[in-house]
């Protein structure tokens, strides 16, 4: 044998040993990286799911807010108002004063009903949406059908009034932007899911438009940001669809925990 050839075999092992060791190295460091990033991604998403959330519960609070100061602001000081006038004993001249502040005061209870749903507190969402729908005039030039499906049920009040704000955000845009004759939501409460589908035979929109617009921009005209901004919030699926001139549809799945029978007591006297 040549002596050169026993360094070298002796190096070979050692050789191997080391490459082996290198590649060990580099996937365990990729496998770290890897962990890492994923780690990074939920953080992230994380602190955009927290900071969505606290937009919108700062959002609820402030429309609170502004309802209870219209009740117990506006509307008091309106009712006081129509009582002096009641008290100059001119019903002639007062008559006509009277009836537009009592379109005032009942104006100012609706937007407060609109800002901060009794209803919803007091009765759960099913109750709720059936008050919604009921607000819309059955001699208007819009026809509602709004149909609740499965078993209606109670949800926690922090996602009662996500989906409550969602189904008034669909109807709200149907009767505002879509001009629509006749609108359809379909409220289907599943064994573990929520699921929506809106239509409308109203104008509709370019979804090439819409679609292109970034989920925290500017506002689309129809709603939408607001519409994925919630469902997101429940961590929900949204997808829609429409052409001009040809209406529009919207589906929603949610993922919502029910509240049990036994559970409703307890509900209703935090609430009271």
């Amino acid at each position: 044998m040549n002596n050169w050839l026993i360094p070298v075999m002796l190096a070979t092992p050692v050789l191997l040993l080391l490459a082996l060791g290198i590649v060990a190295f580099v996937l365990r460091y990729q496998r770290r990286l890897l962990r890492q990033q994923e780690q990074l991604r939920q953080v992230r998403e994380m602190a955009q799911q927290q900071a969505l959330e606290a937009a919108l519960l700062a959002q609820e609070d402030e429309r609170r807010r502004i309802a209870a100061d219209l009740h117990d602001g506006v509307g008091t000081t309106l009712a006081i108002v129509k009582l002096h006038l009641s008290s100059l004993g001119h019903p002639s001249l007062t008559q006509e004063a009277s009836s537009l502040l009592d379109q005032a005061i009942t104006e100012v209870r609706r937007i407060s009903r609109n800002l901060l749903p009794a209803a919803l507190q007091k009765f759960g969402l099913p109750f709720a949406l059936d008050a919604l729908a009921r607000t819309v005039p059955t001699d208007g030039p819009t026809r509602l059908n709004l149909e609740q499906r499965g078993q209606p049920r109670r949800l926690d009040p922090h996602y009662e009034l996500i989906v409550y704000r969602v189904v008034q955000e669909l109807l709200g845009n149907g009767l505002q932007h879509a001009h629509a004759d006749k609108i359809d939501i379909i409220v289907d409460f599943g064994t573990d899911t929520l699921s929506l589908h809106y239509t409308d035979n109203g104008i509709g929109f370019d979804t090439s438009k819409v679609d292109a617009l970034p989920l925290s921009g500017a506002r689309t005209g129809h709603g939408l940001t607001n519409l994925r901004s919630r469902v997101a919030v429940l961590q929900g699926d949204l997808r829609y669809q429409s052409e001009l001139g040809a209406g529009s549809q919207v589906w929603i799945s949610l993922p919502v925990p029910y509240i049990t029978a036994s559970q409703i007591p307890a509900l209703i006297s935090s609430l009271l």
